[in-house]
């Protein structure tokens, strides 16, 4: 199957990180060759972002001989560029997962989420990967009529299951934390956490490296054959490999229809400030949690290790980025925050991620030797890396856990590849009417 070049190259330098405060403060700066000529493995995996280089260190400490091939360079999709929240759960709150699958396997998603935020933190304290790893997520209301959902779940959680890291904020409380009147409570999660997503994704590749896994950057894959064994065909290059992990999120196009039918890529921007004093950095969040509102276009953000606020939010309905991004996304800052308005942005970007129809990620065989893992709708950090962890599983022939992801139902768009995209923009601008009256 031939891929289009899509979302893959339309907003950013081809080879190169955007220019965002991630990349901008990178621990390293690591460098992979291009793929050229032919080679094989046991394990070829597309994408090095968190699913990739998750299966691909599980595999190889397993005993696999793995390639990963990245188009651009490692950590350079959704996974150099996000808002770094490290978030419990599923995407979906455990009463909408208990009415999808039923109590039974919700326990089981809820498990599998939990186990996902451990597997992240345990790989960054084995690796001793430097990413300002910092504890809490503070779920913020934007409207008074959603407070007492906030406090049920709470209670729900450590009821029904056992979690007892969140609790509930009302609306004094949530002022005293956030120097804003935006919201009316909410819940503040300490067992959440946020980090530095490029240097995460960074230091995962270097324990890829250290654990004898190829990695080739500037290697797009160009056509995939089904087989075995599978053949994937480059630019300068081809591979033959037993097994084939696609691990492309919002990138996937047409390299594999199965796929792009069900996670769709749009669009999502990310400021940074100059780093503020140390007392407006307190004023602003207070216990130095990260902050996700509850928008259907989220706005979140969180203080970086040198006292910038990251503010992510904005809507934008185009292919491509909007021409002046600080100004785009400092907009709803400034509707939190209206005493940033004589502070300066240094840095602004954007991202593509990947979404589902039920925001709950792709799991799938596409084939007895080809594996998918994609579609995390904004909740990858945790659940990208434990996709990883679950695919070398599978490979090894311990399948159980990727079965509970794969049984979680996951629908095509309506419209199909071509038409779901107006499709969408119509129901972003309605949610996002509803978020404002």
């Amino acid at each position: 199957m031939a891929i289009s070049r899509g979302f893959l190259h339309a907003n950013d330098k081809a080879g190169q990180h955007p220019a965002s405060y991630y990349a901008a403060t990178a621990n390293k700066q690591l460098s992979f060759p291009t793929l050229e000529g032919e080679h094989s493995c046991d394990v070829c995996v597309i994408g090095a972002g968190y699913a990739g280089l998750s299966s691909a260190l599980h595999l190889a400490e397993r005993g696999y001989k793995v390639h990963v091939l990245e188009a651009h360079r490692v950590g350079w999709g959704a996974s150099g560029r996000n808002g770094g929240q490290l978030g419990s759960g599923q995407r979906k709150d455990q009463g909408e997962l208990e009415s999808l699958v039923g109590l039974e396997r919700a326990r089981e998603l809820w498990d599998l989420a939990e186990a996902a935020k451990s597997l992240v933190k345990d790989l960054i304290t084995k690796h001793q990967i430097e990413c300002d790893l910092k504890p809490g997520v503070l779920h913020a209301d934007h409207k008074p009529s959603y407070v007492s959902h906030s406090k049920a779940y709470a209670e729900k959680l450590a009821k029904n299951y056992g979690y007892e890291q969140i609790r509930f904020v009302d609306k004094a409380e949530i002022r005293e934390m956030l120097g804003t009147t935006a919201y009316h409570g909410g819940t503040l999660d300490m067992g959440a956490a946020h980090l530095h997503p490029l240097n995460y994704a960074l230091g995962l590749a270097q324990a890829c490296q250290q654990a004898g896994v190829q990695i080739f950057e500037n290697s797009e894959v160009l056509e995939s054959h089904k087989g075995e064994p599978a053949r994937l065909m480059l630019a300068n290059g081809q591979i033959t490999a037993r097994y084939v992990i696609f691990a492309c999120n919002g990138y996937i196009d047409s390299l594999e229809t199965r796929v792009a039918a069900r996670v769709m890529p749009i669009n999502n921007y990310i400021i940074a400030t100059q780093p503020l004093e140390e007392g407006l950095a307190k004023s602003l969040i207070a216990n130095d949690v990260a902050v996700a509102d509850s928008k259907f276009v989220i706005n979140y953000y969180r203080l970086s290790a040198d006292n910038r606020l990251l503010f992510g939010g904005g809507e934008s309905y185009s292919f491509q980025f909007p021409q002046d991004i600080k100004a785009f996304v400092r907009k709803p800052m400034l509707q939190i925050y209206p005493q940033l308005k004589d502070i300066s942005i240094d840095y602004g970007w954007g991202g593509t991620l990947g979404i589902t129809l039920n925001r709950m990620p792709y799991f799938a065989r596409l084939a007895p030797n080809m594996l998918n893992a994609s579609g995390f709708s904004g909740h990858g950090v945790a659940m990208a890396t434990l996709a990883g962890q679950l695919m070398a599983e599978t490979i090894d022939g311990q399948a159980s856990r990727f079965d509970v992801m794969e049984k979680v139902p996951t629908h095509l768009f309506p419209g199909g590849r071509h038409l779901r995209w107006p499709l969408m923009v119509l129901g972003m601008l309605y949610y996002s009417l509803r978020d404002r009256f």
